[in-house]
């Protein structure tokens, strides 16, 4: 194995920045740990680590794609860090393969020994019972065995198109009566649409998990008659999935046919990453080394005693035998700022006063009651929602459905580029599109990632406009376990800044100036600069002065920039960052007054906050936006200003207790590691518990600074 240069490695700690992608590792690390926790149940452990999975599925598709499109187009690169392309992508896959190393170790060393004390265990068809061998081998030829299709390589066979993110065989068989090459290769898929494990229950109520690679393996011959198989291996591959959609300004483009291509592409695009099960036949890597053009560093050994893809292990956390063991969240509370919930009309409600929720300890019913609601309600004229991630059989959906028969007005900005929904969002789209309404597939080349809801409603004397503005998606089930905040209102400041927004998204209006919104591409990273370095003035004049924000990333240059300079004027900054950050915290002479944390736990921390202190008259901004370069040039997001003393409150209430968090919270270092922070001698306090118990009274008292 490669191991970094010295030089290579005192650059990157040198430098004032730290590599985005080294910081995305960081925080796998932390949802590893997780997975660690051993007053959780092996359930939710085990959920833990198959999270890290499919993360790094996503990161190796995506950032390790990304990386190759530089790499394989000869494309200049330089990494936050000050490295190369060619240095860097040795550094970067030297820290995936250790990742994966501890992840696998893990796995064998402390979670496995666990699986019989709880009722199951995963068994290789060797070490069953006959009777239970005879259904595996039953459930081979009835349901695995017609579905395989062994597809040759070889002089006269060209190389197969291989799916990526699946099982694959790579089955290399003896051809003795050809003197020169005597060795073929055949490679099966094993199918993505049956279950990873055959299920056998047995008599004392446990479960034995049987592979489905382990049934194929012990029935290969079936599928190599008469043919000497020299050996069989398991492996499973990463593609390139970072595609740039070249959208056009020509209203005559098929953009819904160029994002189909795309999507294709994805299918085919460079492989990037390959686990093997231990000891893998030298022939065959040595051919796919030269097929696809692979390194060392992009082949990942799996111990036998681990697994290729954790991803599986959803069907057995999910298996209904272990129903009891999951994490089941606490039912919700009643919004602090809406006491009468399920009890009185919420557009009555909505005319007196603004309503603050903070899911998931607040529910997202009173959004999906408004809306469905205004579905059918022959006072509402409009509905204007844009839609980045919808939930499976969605009630959003259909009471966009339900609106647009019953004649009303329907837009709905649909975004069909969000990442791995593009499929499910075409379909929901074009079918809200055959039903009437008016859909925008996205704007122009920017990725609207803003979420925004306006229902227009003719009461007689007056036409109310009601707003949902908020930092998370309209999905009901994640809502459930991401943390977000929504702001409902009627208030006609932000209904008229969400009225000329969506006039900008679905026309060419260029409003001068918003009152309470902050927007991009136009003006967001302008702003919140500014914001930071009037918090610099402010210290240097001797006002009182700080800034805290939370969001889930922190990458772009110009803000850490300004964040920096702030804090060389003694302003003081915290930060609480889930994800990467690309700041470097703590740093003598740069960034001594800057503390980040990050919390990582049961909920998946979504909400955007930034706070300044602002002398003393604190300026609070919630929304969709994360403070990074694609953000603020590349997507349409909004943040949105709180005016009511009592809703600026609460979001403050948030940052209080996130910074209190000792539990759920992880301590940045300032070489971009990261320690948990423990609660020596103090009570236990977690966020992701206490959120469950805040009363008026909680939040009358915040103060930040």
């Amino acid at each position: 194995m490669v191991v970094p240069g010295e030089l290579s490695i005192k650059a990157i700690q040198q430098s004032n920045y730290i590599s985005r992608d080294l910081s995305w590792l960081q925080f796998n690390y932390r949802v590893l740990e997780q997975a660690m926790h051993t007053d959780r149940s092996l359930f939710e452990r085990l959920k833990f680590l198959a999270i890290t999975a499919s993360n790094l599925d996503e990161f190796c598709t995506i950032r390790l794609g990304s990386l190759y499109n530089y790499l394989d187009y000869g494309k200049p690169r330089y990494d936050y860090s000050g490295l190369r392309e060619d240095p860097f992508k040795e550094i970067l896959l030297t820290g995936i393969q250790e990742f994966v190393r501890n992840q696998n170790e893990y796995y064998i060393q402390h979670l496995k020994p666990l699986f019989e004390q709880n009722g199951f265990r995963i068994g290789n068809c060797e070490q069953l019972p006959v009777d239970d061998c005879s259904k595996v081998d039953t459930y081979f030829q009835r349901t695995i065995y017609p579905m395989l299709t062994p597809m040759l390589f070889d002089s006269y066979h060209t190389f197969p198109v291989l799916k990526y993110n699946r099982l694959l065989f790579g089955v290399v068989t003896k051809v003795p009566s050809d003197p020169v090459n005597q060795r073929r290769v055949s490679f099966i898929q094993v199918p993505s649409n049956l279950p990873r494990f055959f299920e056998i229950a047995q008599a004392d109520g446990s479960v034995t998990f049987v592979p489905i690679e382990a049934i194929i393996r012990r029935n290969i011959q079936h599928l190599f008659r008469n043919i000497e198989i020299a050996s069989v291996n398991l492996f499973r591959i990463n593609r390139n999935g970072d595609f740039t959609l070249e959208e056009s300004e020509d209203i005559e483009t098929n953009f819904l046919e160029e994002l189909r291509k795309k999507l294709q592409t994805r299918r085919t695009g460079r492989v990037v990453r390959v686990d093997f099960e231990e000891t893998p036949d030298p022939w065959l890597v040595r051919i796919l080394k030269i097929q696809w053009d692979l390194e060392d560093l992009n082949l990942f050994t799996i111990p036998q005693a681990g697994m290729i893809d954790f991803t599986g292990i959803h069907q057995i956390i999910n298996h209904k035998a272990f129903k009891s063991f999951r994490f089941q969240p606490p039912p919700p509370v009643k919004p602090v700022s809406y006491p009468e919930q399920g009890e009185s009309d919420l557009f009555e409600i909505l005319k007196e006063r603004d309503v603050l929720l903070h899911h998931p300890y607040n529910s997202m019913e009173p959004v999906m009651e408004l809306l469905e609601k205004a579905a059918d309600d022959p006072k509402v004229l409009s509905i204007k929602i844009t839609i980045y991630r919808l939930s499976r059989e969605s009630r959003i959906s259909a009471a966009l459905l339900k609106a647009a028969e019953n004649g009303k007005h329907v837009s709905v900005l649909f975004e069909v580029k969000a990442r791995f929904d593009e499929e499910n969002n075409l379909r929901e789209a074009q079918k809200l599109q055959k039903a009437g309404c008016f859909v925008i597939y996205g704007v122009s080349s920017l990725k609207t990632h803003t979420k925004l809801l306006l229902i227009v409603r003719n009461e007689g004397e007056q036409v109310y406009r009601y707003v949902h503005l908020s930092s998370g998606n309209y999905n009901e089930v994640t809502s459930r376990f991401y943390t977000d905040i929504g702001l409902l209102t009627t208030n006609e400041t932000y209904a008229n800044d969400v009225s000329d927004f969506f006039n900008v998204i679905t026309g060419h209006s260029q409003p001068a100036a918003y009152r309470n919104l902050i927007t991009s591409p136009r003006d967001m990273r302008i702003q919140l600069c500014s914001m930071v370095k009037r918090e610099a003035e402010n210290a240097r004049a001797g006002l009182p002065a700080g800034i805290i924000i939370k969001l889930n990333s922190l990458q772009d240059k110009e803000l850490i920039d300004a964040l920096y300079e702030a804090s060389q004027a003694g302003v003081s900054i915290k930060l609480i960052v889930r994800g990467m950050c690309c700041l470097r915290p703590g740093r003598v002479g740069l960034s001594e007054n800057i503390q980040v944390i990050s919390i990582v736990g049961e909920y998946l921390e979504h909400s955007r906050i930034y706070y300044f202190h602002h002398a003393g008259l604190p300026k609070v901004y919630i929304g969709s936006a994360d403070a990074m370069v694609r953000s603020f040039d590349r997507r349409i997001e909004s943040l949105f200003l709180l005016e009511q003393e009592m809703l600026r409150k609460q979001a403050m209430n948030i940052l209080r207790y996130n910074l209190k968090d000792n539990v759920n919270a992880y301590t940045m270092c300032e070489d971009g590691t990261y320690v948990k922070k423990e609660h020596t001698g103090e009570k236990p306090f977690s966020v992701h518990a206490e959120f469950y118990h805040v009363t008026r009274e909680i939040i009358n008292e915040v103060k930040l600074f």
